[in-house]
């Protein structure tokens, strides 16, 4: 690592220089903050561990002064005990600590550690933005995987050929993106892509959004309505969850992608097509096949070529990669500082199954987000399921709000430890801290729950 140390006083330097020195540091010298901002912004400086009160630019200057030159450098602040305030100060402007003269050989390098750790940790977070930016990034797909390398080259062999797709894989693997990477990096890049939930729509409704009605053509039908098919003329459509279909929408599909042609309800005339045709499923459409569910002539139509997502859990080289991305999908979103995952944090999140892939890895990062008070994400803040897994909810809970479960699952693990914090926060998973902040955040009485 290499330090930049900046004092006015010789002998302070001296024994600086020597300390780091002999730890293996590289370390240059400056005599105030002038100078010391020179070498900052001219050099390739991991820290600075700059004294507070000096002539000419002092130590909230030189803060100032390399945070706008570098945010990654870290920043030491040292000051005599009558200058704490000051100190404090430097905290608010971005300094990653500060240390009261005189101190100790060992606290010095224990703060310089962590501080090396931690711009280590937001190195390593920029250099896996760009990878993903430059490398590791397909449209809006994210992995560097072989798995993920060998869809890319799926997607590349196919974008520009009409032929029709069944994307197959776990709810939560990516497969509307995958979908949307084929259009919009293909010759049809120009034209609409219209997607539709065939498992969301009531199945009164299916038939008419799909292919369009006319007018009086039933009950409701007060005006002409033009289906998803022709709405996505000269584009894509991608019917998600098509092993929902029922049988009768199923010959009627057939039909479509047959004669590529498709008729409104209530109508005598044709159109005529112009649509690629992209389907997926979560389902196993050859059991379905087989049990006569969905039909065998329809599989074939649509499985012309096939694309197989895999679980996030056969993917396990992407998790980093995805987990910084919504680290700065949400850091922005929610306009926090810049965040970074912990080791520990990390080995947890490649521990874990994700029984809700990809979708679930950016639902405990978005939350953790949300909570984080700080620079880093700890494996307790993650809140995994696995730690909470004993707390069980009613169904008349899932239409409560984030916060609102939250509370929940603080107050029914105060009751269940008796008002322990201790436990408390071990049973959640989350830090002794976190816990404390809140609870006094959802003004929750631990005393209620005290055995007497």
């Amino acid at each position: 690592m290499h330090i930049l140390v900046i004092d006015d006083e010789k002998s302070q330097r001296d024994i600086l220089e020597d300390i780091l020195t002999d730890a293996g540091y590289s370390v240059v010298i400056a005599e105030n903050g002038d100078e010391g901002l020179e070498y900052a912004t001219s050099g390739n400086f991991d820290l600075v561990l700059s004294d507070l009160k000096m002539p000419g630019k002092d130590g909230l200057d030189v803060l100032k002064g390399v945070r706008d030159f570098n945010p990654e450098i870290q920043v030491i602040i040292m000051t005599a005990f009558g200058t704490i305030p000051g100190a404090v100060n430097a905290i608010k402007g971005g300094a990653f600590d500060y240390l009261t003269k005189p101190f100790k050989k060992e606290e010095l390098l224990h703060v310089v550690r962590r501080a090396g750790e931690r711009h280590a940790l937001i190195s390593e977070n920029r250099k896996l933005k760009d990878e993903i930016s430059k490398q590791y990034h397909y449209q809006n797909i994210i992995g560097k995987s072989a798995a993920m390398r060998e869809i890319y080259k799926l997607i590349d062999r196919i974008k520009d050929v009409d032929t029709t797709v069944l994307i197959s894989g776990e709810s939560g693997t990516g497969k509307e993106l995958v979908a949307r990477a084929i259009h919009f990096s293909g010759k049809r890049s120009n034209g609409p892509f219209v997607a539709i939930n065939c498992g969301a729509i009531p199945e009164s409704l299916i038939e008419s959004e799909l292919f369009g009605h006319e007018k009086g053509s039933f009950t409701g039908a007060d005006k002409s309505h033009i289906g998803k098919f022709e709405q996505a003329q000269s584009g894509t459509i991608f019917l998600d969850e098509i092993g929902t279909m029922r049988a009768d929408l199923q010959i009627k599909l057939l039909r479509v992608l047959q004669e590529r042609k498709v008729e409104r309800v209530g109508s005598q005339t044709s159109t005529e097509l112009d649509v690629r045709v992209l389907a997926a499923t979560n389902d196993d459409l050859e059991l379905k096949v087989r049990e006569g569910s969905f039909r065998t002539d329809l599989y074939h139509r649509l499985n012309v070529f096939h694309i197989k997502l895999p679980k996030l859990s056969e993917r396990k080289d992407d998790i980093l990669l995805l987990s910084n991305h919504f680290i700065n999908k949400y850091t922005e979103r929610y306009n926090k500082n810049q965040i970074a995952l912990t080791q520990a944090a990390f080995k947890a999140l490649d521990n874990y199954a994700f029984p809700g892939n990809v979708r679930e890895l950016e639902n405990i990062i978005e939350k953790a987000i949300i909570l984080s008070d700080g620079p880093q994400i700890d494996a307790a803040d993650l809140m995994i399921p696995d730690a909470v897994h004993s707390i069980h909810y009613s169904d008349k809970d899932a239409s409560k709000s984030l916060p609102e479960l939250e509370e929940k699952l603080i107050y029914d693990a105060l009751k269940e430890n008796f008002g322990s914090l201790k436990r408390t926060a071990k049973k959640l998973g989350i830090t002794y801290k976190t816990l404390q902040y809140r609870i006094k955040k959802y003004a929750i009485d631990k005393n209620q729950f005290k055995q007497n």
